[in-house]
């Protein structure tokens, strides 16, 4: 099957897919059980109270006390809706499941029986284009400051409020998009991100004075920031729970994107003069974001997230979806839309789905961006608790990380803030030297995510999602203050910049994952993109903070950067919630 450029309208059928269902009793042979070598035709008990003491080698493995994991590897005698009726419903603490709730587990399980392959590998690298293009230009914008305050005269404090008006940008495109692909979807968002951030990025090579630069980058930022909020839930959605590390693998690109941007500051920045080589720079990653853009909308044909299809009602096009990832990846699939209802034991009255006018469709939209769509977060105390503190966590990093990271290509060019002797304190390090250890600041931080990929689903208490995320914070932070005491020379400052880049690229690889994690799928988007708008809001502040406190503004940001992180490294510990080996709802 061959698709075609379709855009953004096509809907999903099971048609489209022949040759890929199964019936429910072979669905055994074609289980992630069945390729883990743990296949078993044995009937399976229906006790809660059986011992496991006997349990044969080859049983499913157990995780603790998660009650999750079952639904990863099931016996053959599991495979009838008896027995994904009794799977759906294990675990239940208190209440019921709601149908949402259930059906999701179900689509889980299917995804999970096809396993990963052709496209969700293809997804990887094309939701890795979100995060390579956020930090290609959080980093490229930070990159031209001394080339924007050289040509418009802009003094080197004042300077720093470009980086406000692109974090009002992504102020504005966080909420917007992330709250957004929750009302229309997250394939419109996934596709039109990209398009905006490289039409304004083009843009902004032919700005005329440091005003208009700063408002095409604000343009820019209102495409960029819904990169991560969306990709991320994207990918979750239809990444089956046996790999989830992949969400932190996903987090990889974003250093990519900065030794990408590092690379061509380095190459154009200084050998063009000041007037020219920043314009050949962002026009250069600018081309980059759009070949990106036509990548995703031109070549890839994208499949609507199942749980945004799931929780809109519209079922039977949330199965099609399911066909469609087993066909791209060569693999077979039980899920139908019977099996769905009987689960649910949905065999009553016949469901009547109505398709309702433009009208009640703009209302449904615009309830949905009042405080309604978000109570959902805090309909018990621990998911509650858990949003209050990730949020906390987002906002503390918002403030932190720009107040250091922003500006580092400006600590780096004064080679040290402090010295024996006041005169010869500070060793300017030539232009060359700075972008040199910015790309080398840059190629070390890309094997921290992948190491958080691998902690994150390790077994030891003091790692997994929270121990992995406040360690690498802990660390981070204590290195900005050793950056700021001890770091008097461009040597000095390179190592301490490198090993807090390579702990914070740990951070912030886990963070993006274990943030979707924690929400259901029906508010996910309203969830992460609240944390993602936290965060530029107060990245917005970090600029206004650095261009008015006291002094140079060499010291006191980095340390008011380290204490903000310390606080987030609190936040990360008192979250209630650990995610690693869970289901996502």
């Amino acid at each position: 099957m061959r698709f075609k450029f379709t855009g953004l309208g096509r809907q999903e059928s099971v048609h489209d897919y022949v040759g890929v269902l199964i019936p429910l009793e072979e669905a055994h042979l074609h289980s992630h059980s069945a390729r883990s070598g743990r296949c078993e035709f044995e009937e399976a008990s229906s006790s809660s109270d059986d011992l496991d003491i006997d349990e044969p080698e080859s049983g499913p493995p157990k995780d603790g006390d998660n009650e999750d994991t079952g639904m990863l590897q099931m016996s053959a005698a599991e495979y009838t809706i008896d027995g994904l009726r009794r799977e759906v419903r294990k675990g239940q603490k208190r209440g019921q499941w709601t149908e949402y709730e259930l059906k999701s587990k179900l689509i889980n399980k299917a995804i999970q029986d096809i396993g990963m392959g052709r496209y969700n590998w293809q997804l990887f690298v094309l939701c890795g284009f979100g995060w390579f293009a956020d930090n290609l230009w959080m980093q490229g914008v930070s990159l031209t400051l001394p080339s924007l305050s050289g040509e418009f005269g802009v003094s080197e404090k004042q300077v720093r409020y470009t980086t406000s008006s692109l974090f009002a940008g992504l102020c504005i495109g966080s909420f917007t998009w992330g709250l957004g692909s929750d009302i229309i979807g997250r394939r419109i968002a996934f596709n039109v991100t990209l398009l905006i951030t490289s039409i304004f990025g083009i843009w902004a090579a032919f700005a005329s004075s440091w005003t208009s630069v700063c408002v095409l980058f604000a343009c820019m930022g209102t495409g960029v920031g819904g990169n991560l909020p969306v990709d991320g839930a994207l990918f979750l959605e239809i990444l089956p729970d046996s790999s989830s590390a992949l969400l932190t693998l996903l987090s990889v690109w974003w250093p990519v994107g900065q030794l990408v941007s590092s690379i061509f500051a380095w190459y154009f920045i200084t050998n063009w003069p000041v007037e020219e080589g920043w314009r050949h720079f962002v026009m250069t990653i600018g081309i980059i974001t759009f070949v990106m853009f036509l990548i995703r909308f031109g070549v890839f044909h994208l499949f609507e997230s199942p749980k945004y299809l799931l929780s809109q009602g519209r079922q039977a096009e949330a199965v099609a979806v399911v066909h469609g990832i087993a066909y791209r990846n060569g693999k077979k699939t039980w899920l139908t839309e019977e099996i769905l209802d009987a689960v649910v034991d949905a065999e009553g009255p016949e469901r009547i789905r109505t398709r309702v006018s433009a009208t009640n469709i703009l209302k449904q939209n615009l309830m949905s961006f009042s405080i309604g769509h978000i109570r959902p977060l805090f309909e018990n105390r621990k998911l509650g608790t858990a949003t209050l503190l990730m949020w906390f966590c987002w906002s503390t990093i918002g403030l932190g990380y720009p107040l250091f990271n922003a500006f580092l290509p400006q600590y780096l060019s004064h080679g040290g803030s402090g010295g024996s002797d006041e005169s010869t304190g500070v060793y300017n390090a030539t232009p060359s030297t700075t972008y040199r250890n910015y790309a080398i600041i840059s190629i070390v931080g890309v094997p921290g995510s992948l190491l958080a990929a691998y902690t994150v689903d390790h077994k030891s208490p003091f790692l997994g999602r929270k121990g992995t995320l406040a360690i690498s914070t802990l660390v981070s932070a204590l290195f900005l203050f050793f950056f700021v005491t001890f770091g008097t020379t461009p040597n000095s400052q390179l190592f301490f910049t490198c090993v807090e880049a390579f702990c914070q690229n740990i951070m912030y690889g886990v963070l993006y994952a274990f943030t979707p994690e924690i929400f259901p799928a029906p508010v996910r988007g309203a969830g992460t993109g609240v944390a993602s708008f936290l965060n530029r809001v107060f990245g917005l502040v970090a600029p206004v903070l650095a261009a008015n406190v006291p002094g140079d503004g060499t010291t006191t940001p980095i340390y008011m950067s380290a204490f903000l992180i310390l606080a987030a490294f609190v936040g990360m510990v008192l979250i209630p919630i650990e995610t690693r080996g869970r289901q996502r709802l």
